[in-house]
């Protein structure tokens, strides 16, 4: 058993800070003492520990010493056989693991509602997406979970997938069945990859969906950073006790940098330890905090903050407690429009809004005083902006119209035309609205008129458009010489 009262790296750190040791290595500000205006802005003790790996400090890369202790701490934090610290985001272990789990011209199963960063980990690694597409809400507006029978219908239609990928949970806290995915895909011999981005606490928290581990992926991707309180860009790779860490640390060198912050390895080594130690009366909390704030705002009438009440055992098999989802297609406005309100005339922050419904994050740092704020502003909207639901754009998923794999189609030779003029033509870049990051066209995919239509309802509503090299989305690449 590891004391999960440890915390390696941070304890190096505050040894080396209290040491007169006299620095002639990078980086160059000398522990704040190069950048004054840098260490007056970040404060002293943050730039006394912002140093270089060193044969004390041990290597990201190649850990041997206090990152290898803290990696062996976290893992069994997470239930997990191994555990690697990474720096680059949750897109550099979502890289790991499929840059280690698929090779090119190789099959990975997976929903089409996944993060950009999967779809970019398919441009570097050259493996072909199978979707499968997910089932929708339309009372919601939003995909949902994959549906364990359609799983199952695409392993039997592509027996030679090396591997399946799934949210755990969505980015509106939407479950699949991952153990029962996971048992179907090892009966099959495939690996289960997850994105756990927005599930760094079900594995300390009680009353919580299972945990990728729990369930027996083989590999899982963790955003500390979001739910578990550490520093933005610092994330977990979990691996279970069938995959080759050691091939996939190599994989992992290969695009994370070789100059790693020691502020964002202190912070997972803290923060791991903090959910260790208090993660059940935390989450407990949260939990609280969000079921509050939803009884509060559906009161208030219009809005729908929904919970546990939309699971069907299937395609939403189970529900994230903490997450506070919200619709507002009874107010006939858009979720983003709401998120604009919030923030333009009542400095509030949430975390994304779409056409039908906004998130806002709730954690262990915010305070009733907070929620009460939020629940007041969503009420004077209601009594100022109220539509009603006959004025609300509707969502509809798109299923995707694949052409080539997303490699070839992003480093074929591509041609700019505007957007209104692309319907026909085969796209070879990314476009979306951001957050949540999820593509409405990707690399090799048709481009529809009803995917143009949802493009320009989207800009109407005050949705951002990401993606495309032209920063103002009006023009798109497409391959050459496809109609």
């Amino acid at each position: 058993m590891k004391d999960q009262n440890r915390a390696p790296v941070y304890e190096a750190l505050e040894n080396m800070r209290n040491t007169k040791l006299v620095p002639f290595d990078v980086p160059g500000h000398k522990r704040g003492k190069g950048n004054p205006a840098l260490t007056q802005f970040l404060g002293e003790k943050c730039m006394s520990v912002d140093v270089n790996s060193t044969k004390y400090l041990d290597s990201l890369g190649h850990p041997t010493g206090i990152i290898k202790e803290g990696e062996e701490i976290a893992a069994e934090a997470f239930g997990a056989s191994h555990a690697f610290f990474m720096v680059g985001g949750t897109t550099s272990s979502i890289q790991g693991m499929i840059l280690s789990s698929v090779r090119k011209g190789e099959k990975l199963i997976l929903p089409r509602n996944v993060h950009q960063s999967i779809i970019n980990a398919l441009v570097l690694s050259g493996a072909i997406p199978v979707y499968v597409n997910p089932q929708s809400s339309q009372r919601l507006g939003i995909a949902l979970g994959m549906s364990l029978d359609d799983v199952r219908d695409t392993i039997k239609a592509n027996p030679d997938a090396k591997a399946v990928f799934v949210n755990n949970p969505t980015y509106y806290g939407i479950c699949s069945n991952l153990r029962g995915i996971v048992e179907l895909a090892h009966s099959h011999g495939m690996r289960v990859l997850v994105d756990e981005a927005h599930g760094a606490h079900f594995s300390f928290g009680k009353g919580l969906p299972l945990s990728a581990m729990q369930a027996g992926a083989d590999m899982s991707s963790v955003s500390m950073h979001k739910s578990g309180g550490s520093l933005t860009q610092s994330s977990f790779l979990l691996m279970g006790e069938h995959v080759n860490a050691d091939y996939v640390r190599q994989i992992v060198n290969l695009t994370q940098t070789t100059s790693a912050s020691y502020l964002l390895l202190a912070s997972l080594d803290i923060s791991r330890r903090t959910l260790a130690l208090s993660g059940q009366e935390i989450f407990e909390k949260v939990k609280g905090f969000s079921q509050y704030a939803r009884e509060e705002i559906n009161a208030i009438g219009d809005y729908y903050a929904y919970s546990d009440e939309i699971i069907n055992g299937d395609s939403v098999f189970d529900f994230d407690a903490t997450k506070l989802s919200v619709n507002t297609y009874g107010l006939g406005l858009a979720g983003i429009e709401v998120h604009d309100l919030l923030h333009d005339e009542y400095d509030i922050q949430i975390e994304f809004g779409d056409l039908g419904n906004f998130l806002a994050y709730i954690s262990i740092g915010d305070k009733t005083k907070n929620l009460e704020r939020l629940i007041g502003a969503l009420a004077e909207i209601r009594r100022l902006y109220r539509r009603g639901p006959s004025a609300a754009i509707r969502y509809e998923y798109l299923a995707p119209q694949v052409a080539l794999p997303p490699q070839e189609a992003f480093y074929s030779p591509r041609r700019s035309v505007p957007l209104d003029q692309s319907a026909g033509e085969i796209c070879s870049e990314f476009l979306m609205t951001y957050p949540p990051g999820i593509p409405i066209l990707a690399p090799g995919e048709r481009i529809t008129q009803d995917i143009l239509d949802y493009i320009r309802s989207s800009r109407e509503a005050g949705c951002v458009i990401t993606g495309p090299a032209d920063l103002e989305a009006d023009r798109i690449n497409i391959l050459t010489g496809e109609a």
